[in-house]
């Protein structure tokens, strides 16, 4: 499932790490993801705010996932000095209120390689999804 979008996700991402190394803030290596993605001619959206929704009424709470790559990959960018099941479970939100199946949770704090985990959750489905997501592309 997104197989080669994954793959051509993660060399970009290895690039950025490549160039940069460890140890900066996220914000630096979501900007030269971007420009990375860009130069690849990949598709993402940076930063999109995600509206949730309860009962068909919109909430208060909104989501902010750092990339939605080829408009089905949710990825979230970290810059700690390894993935924690917080992270895991920030991710998994993002994927569930917008609705995605595969997800990237990209750390590039770690110090001697970049840190990266892939999951694929094959029980969203619309009675599984959160309704009106405007998590698209």
């Amino acid at each position: 499932m997104l197989k080669q979008e994954g793959y051509d996700l993660m060399g970009a991402a290895f690039e950025v790490y490549n160039v940069l190394g460890y140890g900066l803030a996220e914000e630096i290596y979501q900007q030269s993801l971007e420009i990375e993605l860009g130069l690849r001619k990949i598709p993402f959206l940076r930063k999109t705010v995600v509206d949730v929704f309860f009962k068909g009424r919109v909430l208060n709470t909104k989501y902010q996932p750092d990339l939605l790559v080829f408009g089905e990959i949710v990825t979230e960018l970290k810059t700690v000095k390894t993935i924690l099941p917080e992270h895991q479970a920030q991710l998994f939100n993002y994927m569930r209120i917008c609705n995605k199946q595969v997800g990237y949770l990209i750390n590039f704090g770690a110090a001697n390689d970049l840190e990266w985990k892939r999951y694929i959750v094959s029980d969203l489905h619309a009675a599984n999804a959160v309704p009106d997501s405007n998590c698209s592309s």
